[in-house]
């Protein structure tokens, strides 16, 4: 029988890091209402020439090399994106096969928002265990600061870009446990991007947006956060109880709770309803914010830089985002080098 196992995690963070202070020039805001009420400390934006493919392929590149394998060992390149290089087409995926030097091999887009990374993980899992594949690159890549309207309070705070990636191989042992996935469409309305990229681009020279004063402010994400916040927690709490549930673990059994890392507040919540003790929480919000479907590969491999992983660790990972989507997936730790 194939198993599934996360060979390697990668992350690229931008150069720019952004403190809450940046928003001060767009709106009234301060350093104590962003961390009281989601936790986040910095961000980091992307040049205004860098593309969300760019950051992938820094964290595919890394991915690739932790995971010792070479360019040609790829047989799929799936790529999870809300802030893709071109609106519709090509995909985002192709762009980085084509950077990374790969041809050949298919490579797609999908579209699950912050959710985005389990959902491609279970596409990932699926194609190597079928034998389809024997290696497949999973990347979360955002250039969110794209889409982001700077004169609305409640949601331009909250995000940050960044890319994240992992190599998903065949394995002699189970590695990759068991996957949920989800949706509700009935909600797209409270989470949306009505087209896929806005004329506020950072300028690192300046250290300031450029802003085009003629865009419509429709075009950009919106967000009501308080449904949003409700349904979220309720969520993902019970996705996270269900996928223990069928497979018979426990929160004790758990090394650690990896969610999409949103706001602190939703996580938090989340952790008190699962009554999970602090010390099992990895925790990068506060430093990356919502970085949609990077958030949970650049949360592990956060986790990984700072040694807090060992291989045998299991690990619950857990997101929700717009559609509404959410999953859960449950991963045995085991691309830790010796």
């Amino acid at each position: 029988m194939l198993y599934s196992s996360i060979r390697s995690v990668a992350s690229y963070i931008p150069t720019n890091c952004i403190s809450n202070d940046f928003f001060k020039q767009y709106i009234d805001t301060s350093d104590e209402w962003i961390i009281q009420r989601t936790g986040i400390k910095t961000r980091y934006f992307a040049n205004k020439e860098e593309k969300s493919s760019d950051l992938g392929v820094k964290a595919a590149e890394l991915a690739i090399d932790r995971a010792k394998l070479k360019i040609n060992d790829i047989d799929l390149i799936i790529c999870a994106t809300i802030s893709p290089d071109f609106f519709g087409m090509p995909s985002t995926a192709c762009i980085i096969a084509s950077k990374l030097g790969i041809s050949n091999i298919p490579a797609f887009d999908i579209s699950a928002a912050c959710t985005g990374f389990i959902y491609a993980l279970s596409i990932a899992k699926a194609h190597i265990e079928s034998g389809m594949c024997k290696n497949v690159l999973v990347v979360g890549a955002e250039k969110i600061s794209s889409i982001l309207d700077f004169k609305d309070r409640s949601t331009c705070v909250l995000f940050g870009d960044g890319a994240g990636a992992c190599i998903v191989s065949r394995s002699d042992k189970i590695g990759i446990k068991d996957i949920h996935i989800s949706s509700d469409g009935n909600f797209s309305n409270l989470l949306c991007t009505p087209t896929h990229e806005s004329d506020f681009q950072y300028n690192e020279i300046s250290n300031t947006f450029d802003v085009n004063k003629n865009i419509l402010q429709d075009q950009l994400l919106k967000m009501k956060g308080n449904e949003v916040f409700k349904i979220a927690v309720r969520t993902i709490a019970k996705d996270a109880k269900n996928i223990l549930e069928k497979n018979n673990i426990t929160i004790n059994e758990l090394s650690y709770f990896i969610p999409h890392q949103a706001n602190l507040r939703i996580i938090q919540s989340v952790a008190n309803t699962l009554s999970l003790p602090q010390e099992k929480l990895i925790l990068s919000v506060h430093k990356y914010g919502n970085t949609s479907a990077a958030s949970i590969p650049m949360a592990i491999d956060s986790a990984y830089n700072d040694s807090k992983l060992k291989n045998g660790d299991l690990l619950l990972l857990d997101a929700f985002g717009s559609g509404f989507t959410w999953g859960s997936a449950l991963v045995y730790v085991d691309f830790i080098q010796n």
